[in-house]
């Protein structure tokens, strides 16, 4: 089976969302809504080092998807569209199927239409997504704007998916597996948040993403982590290996001023927010536990290690 018969097969829907024109020639087309802004990342994903080679192909088709969606959610933008780079040892069709099922599942989930890419022969599994999304002019939330005195917060549970890589077969592996772009709540945030980053290689390498941007300091109260139930009873130090440095959350974490936390919190929103933390003038990321200081350290997934 050539190139263009495997795309056509697997990768050729009839596109549902605001397309000009998508899969089928050189390049799509797209008409940009009136004062918007564009809002543009990639990601890859490899076989064998962001997910085990044996996950079932669906799940790999909508984390491809559902990375890049998070990363369009934590600039309080609203996800349109994505691109798809894939390179592959061979043609399997049952691995295909279950990969393009998951894509559009996800795409479909959020409102996004594949409009083009590339497929191509490699040794090795690799997924490569571009997504594009659209934000009103000067609205993006960027890494940048924390201010000193915003609390920190986060959505969701973190350290689940981290848990899930060491425990497979746990009830927890479909937050690995299955990411929950938090779309929906990044577009609310973009009016209240100062700053924001979705959490992909441990809360506290990301937070400290922030921190580097905005050029200020934070104390993060660890009692205040929010953690799923199957995690209350681990040992201390593997807690917070995990959710502090273990990754592939894809929560939020934002920082906004007491004010606009309050105003926040009035909303009706579903997806749970937990303030736990402060942005401080002090440079430095530092962890309180029964408001005593604790030296902790924690280094986030390594790409390169």
């Amino acid at each position: 089976m050539a190139e263009f018969s495997i795309i056509d097969t697997y990768f050729n829907r009839k596109n549902q969302y605001s397309v000009d024109l998508g899969v089928g020639d050189d390049s799509a087309l797209l008409t940009p809504p009136p004062q918007q802004q564009l809002v543009i990342c990639a990601d890859t994903l490899v076989a064998g080092r962001h997910f085990p080679l044996d996950t079932n192909p669906h799940a790999v088709g909508w984390k491809s998807v559902a990375v890049n969606l998070s990363d369009i959610a934590a600039m309080g933008a609203k996800p349109h569209s994505i691109l798809l780079a894939l390179s592959l040892p061979q043609i399997d069709h049952a691995w295909l199927k279950g990969f393009s099922q998951g894509l559009y599942d996800c795409c479909d989930q959020f409102g996004v239409s594949l409009i083009g890419g590339d497929t191509t022969q490699s040794p090795h599994l690799t997924i490569s997504v571009t997504a594009l999304g659209w934000i009103e002019q000067g609205k993006s939330v960027l890494r940048s704007g924390a201010k000193v005195g915003d609390y920190i917060c986060v959505s969701g549970t973190v350290g689940d998916a981290a848990f899930a890589l060491h425990h497979l077969g746990h009830l927890l592996q479909k937050r690995l597996d299955y990411p929950t772009p938090r779309c929906e709540l990044g577009n609310i945030l973009k009016n209240y948040a100062n700053s924001m980053i979705d959490i992909s290689d441990g809360l506290a390498q990301d937070l400290g993403h922030i921190l580097k941007a905005s050029n200020v300091g934070a104390i993060l109260d660890i009692d205040q982590l929010p953690i799923s139930p199957e995690l209350e009873n681990l040992e201390q130090n593997k807690l917070l290996q995990y959710t502090l440095a273990g990754g592939d959350d894809y929560e939020l974490c934002f920082t906004l001023s007491p004010e606009k936390y309050e105003a926040l919190k009035s909303n009706k929103i579903d997806t749970p927010i937990t303030k736990i933390g402060k942005i401080t003038q002090e440079l430095g990321l530092h962890f309180t536990q029964n408001n005593q200081l604790q030296l902790l350290e924690f280094n986030g997934y390594q790409h390169f290690a």
